[in-house]
């Protein structure tokens, strides 16, 4: 039994990732509107986000929502409460977190500090997760944070995704709203009267058009209060994929359809394929509206109304034709957990070389606590990428790729003037620079400037069969520049850069 449940499981994972690398390569619809166009090419300049999930559910230690799903997984299990075998009971106790958030440590200008110091330049922001819980002063539910029954709510900072806003906006971050479709705490999502079955509609949408259309409008609204009164947002990011139109062209062309019924098929999936049509078109023409140029992640959603992908929690193995994001657990998991290890700066930082080498952006998730505040752990990782970022920052912002992107342990950018950067990924233990540094890829035109970036002084180098040497001085070696990656900075090289 042991051995079939392993060749399950490995089956399955596979099938994940073929999957996954499927959508990569195939995937994708280009944007048409001149200033999303625009604005796209600007966000992929940034290369370096933060992504914070916070709600009620931070005062448990859970996965955000998702014990409240009736689902068999891990991630739903029930764990916290007076009555986790009891769904019901469970579900009233986790709503029930409301009235006791109260998170009076709040600071978002010291976050918004600690991360445009690391050299972040966008920030996502989750307004509302799963669970229906809004974060900011929504007049259509009293299921939010400026609720007279919320325990924060007399406190001037009620509104935390205003303050949030504003906060990062002051350190001239871009802001970004992330925003769940599916609302299970909505009775014209979940509806009382059934019980909820899994993650989707507890209803068929097309039995019950009016209490469907009565959901539409309540979601619309929702995000258009985002739009309206809450300053310049430059991104909407949205999450739930399931909750799409499905039709039968859909569903034989689009290959994640069959891949989503043949696991179900198998067990695999513990949930329904349900059609949820939202009228993303019309959500998006209404939001254009108001914020012209604004970039739509429907994430996970086939269609021009995804603007840029969305690996979660990986990072591709190779460069992907279109805009992208990793977006990745910085500790613990992507909502608060107690005692949490984050993961090395030697790890973070060479993460973000890899991912922008391949011509991504990396947008770091870091969780707030209960009591609103960054573990220490967060701190001393950004402090890292701070102190990397003000010695390499020129390699990373503006650059775009230079095939074949990674050769052994060297990553590389350019810089459409011709400017291009080798990194050196140092081991975990290595703090002393090698003797030389080979690339065997690349060849700079004679007479180019080669220096490691951090010092002024020009490099001795060698031009090879094919490709260079660069030589380090004792110096150097001895006392790197920065730590984790070290990064050659060539004038120009001699063949035509690839793009």
């Amino acid at each position: 039994m042991r051995v079939l449940l392993f060749l399950s499981l490995f089956l399955f994972n596979l099938s994940i990732i073929q999957a996954q690398a499927i959508l990569e390569d195939e995937r994708y619809v280009p944007e048409t509107d001149s200033l999303v166009l625009k604005k796209l090419d600007q966000w992929q300049d940034l290369k370096f986000g933060l992504l914070m999930h916070w709600g009620p559910y931070s005062q448990w230690g859970v996965v955000e929502s998702w014990s409240i799903c009736p689902e068999d997984y891990g991630w739903c299990e029930r764990k916290k409460g007076q009555h986790p075998d009891n769904y019901y009971e469970y579900k009233k106790e986790y709503e029930g977190l409301k009235t006791t958030f109260n998170p009076v440590k709040f600071d978002p200008e010291k976050w918004a500090h600690a991360a445009q110091e690391a050299g972040m330049r966008y920030m996502v922001f989750t307004t509302k997760h799963h669970d229906g819980f809004s974060m900011f002063d929504s007049k259509y539910t009293d299921y939010k944070v400026t609720d007279s029954a919320c325990a924060f709510s007399t406190n001037p900072k009620a509104n935390i995704t205003k303050e949030v806003f504003e906060a990062f906006r002051d350190k001239n971050l871009w802001v970004g709203a992330y925003f769940s479709k599916p609302d299970w705490h909505h009775e014209n999502y979940w509806s009382p009267y059934w019980p909820p079955q899994d993650r989707n509609v507890n209803y068929d949408p097309t039995l019950y058009p009016e209490k469907w259309e009565e959901y539409v409008q309540f979601t619309h609204n929702q995000l258009m209060e985002l739009l309206t009164d809450y300053g310049d947002v430059d991104i909407i990011w949205l999450d739930g994929g399931w909750v799409k139109k499905r039709d039968q062209q859909n569903i034989d062309e689009n290959y994640e359809e069959k891949f989503l019924e043949n696991e179900a098929k198998n067990g695999f999936i513990k949930h329904r394929v349900v059609s949820q049509d939202i009228r993303m078109d019309e959500l998006v023409e209404k939001a254009r509206e108001k914020q012209p140029g604004l970039i739509v992640v429907d994430r996970a959603v086939y269609g021009k109304n995804q603007n840029y992908l969305t690996p979660e929690n990986r990072v591709p193995e190779k460069e992907l034709p279109y805009p992208w994001e990793s977006c990745i657990i910085s500790g613990g998991g992507w909502s608060y957990t107690p005692d949490a290890k984050y993961m090395s700066g030697h790890e973070g930082v060479q993460m973000l070389v890899d991912i922008v080498a391949k011509g991504g952006n990396l947008l770091l998730n870091i969780a707030p606590s209960p009591e609103g505040e960054w573990q220490e752990g967060a701190y001393r990782l950004l402090n890292d990428y701070k102190d990397w970022m003000a010695i390499n920052s020129e390699a990373i912002y503006n650059s775009q790729t230079l095939a074949p992107y990674k050769e052994n342990n060297i990553c590389m950018t350019q810089q459409k003037n011709g400017t291009t950067y080798f990194f050196y990924m140092a081991n975990e233990d290595e703090t002393q620079m090698p003797s030389s540094i080979t690339i065997n890829s690349h060849q700079p035109i004679e007479g180019a400037t080669v220096t490691l970036l951090g010092s002024k002084k020009p490099l001795q180098w060698e031009k090879l069969s094919s490709g260079f040497k660069v030589f380090i001085p004792k110096n150097l070696q001895n006392k790197p520049s920065s730590k984790f990656v070290w990064t050659i900075k060539v004038s120009q090289l001699k063949q035509k850069l690839s793009r």
